[in-house]
């Protein structure tokens, strides 16, 4: 993680295999920067996913690089080696990449943790996945239609959700919802929606979808930057 000026700081997390990064993960990322009015989005490959035990299908650098090359233009957003793969081998947990990122930040900083309708979908699987949303407050792109009652199974079992007392937040013209999180310990942490994105952003599904990886193209649609899709030509990735 690049290193942070002296004052406080709003900071999104968003991790993920970025197997390869495409415009959805762009489209949630510019979306979530605007709505909730972040200072950075920390775009962050992972290491080894414990839910993924077969791993990904390019090299962790191949994918920091297209990383690194899809977010170019865009001022808001880092590339972050929080969950670069561990030394021992070990599998790379979202929640004690949190609390180390919380630990970094200046005083007064507020942490997120970004994630698209897939992976909240697995929250409950996630290690110690009910303490996350205490770590860092949960940003979710949903599906739009998403109901409370989808959401609340979605949630690890420990976990209840209500609406957020008071007006929708609206930091600009991209629309979310507030949520408030309880657990069997009194504590409680916002939980945000952003229900109007219809954008694919799991990384399998847009390579299935993929039919010519060199042109990055289906069914006369781009699913990639142009830098990554000439990144993957070059290396001869996904062939």
């Amino acid at each position: 993680m690049d290193e942070q000026p002296a004052t406080s700081r709003r900071v999104a997390f968003f991790g993920g295999s970025f197997d390869p990064p495409h415009l959805g993960h762009l489209a949630v990322a510019r979306a979530a920067l605007q709505a909730l009015r972040l200072d950075t989005v920390l775009f962050a490959p992972v290491g080894a996913q414990p839910l993924k035990p077969l791993g990904s299908t390019a090299p962790f650098t191949d994918r920091v690089a297209m990383t690194e090359l899809a977010i170019a233009a865009d001022a808001g957003f880092a590339v972050s080696l929080a969950d670069a793969p561990k030394p021992s081998g070990k599998p790379n947990y979202t929640l004690e990449t949190l609390l180390d990122l919380r630990a970094a930040l200046p005083a007064g900083s507020s942490l997120f943790c970004l994630m698209g309708a897939d992976s909240f979908a697995g929250l409950k699987r996630w290690h110690r996945g009910a303490e996350i949303p205490f770590a860092a407050s949960l940003v979710v792109a949903s599906r739009p239609g998403e109901r409370l009652g989808d959401l609340q199974s979605a949630l690890p079992k420990e976990l209840m959700i209500e609406p957020m007392p008071g007006p929708e937040e609206r930091a600009s013209s991209v629309e979310m919802r507030c949520y408030l999180l309880h657990n069997p310990h009194g504590q409680t942490a916002p939980f945000y929606l952003l229900p109007g994105l219809e954008v694919e952003i799991s990384a399998s599904e847009i390579r299935a979808q993929v039919n010519e990886i060199l042109g990055a193209r289906s069914a006369g649609r781009d699913l990639l930057p142009q830098a990554v899709s000439a990144y993957i030509r070059i290396h001869g990735l996904y062939l």
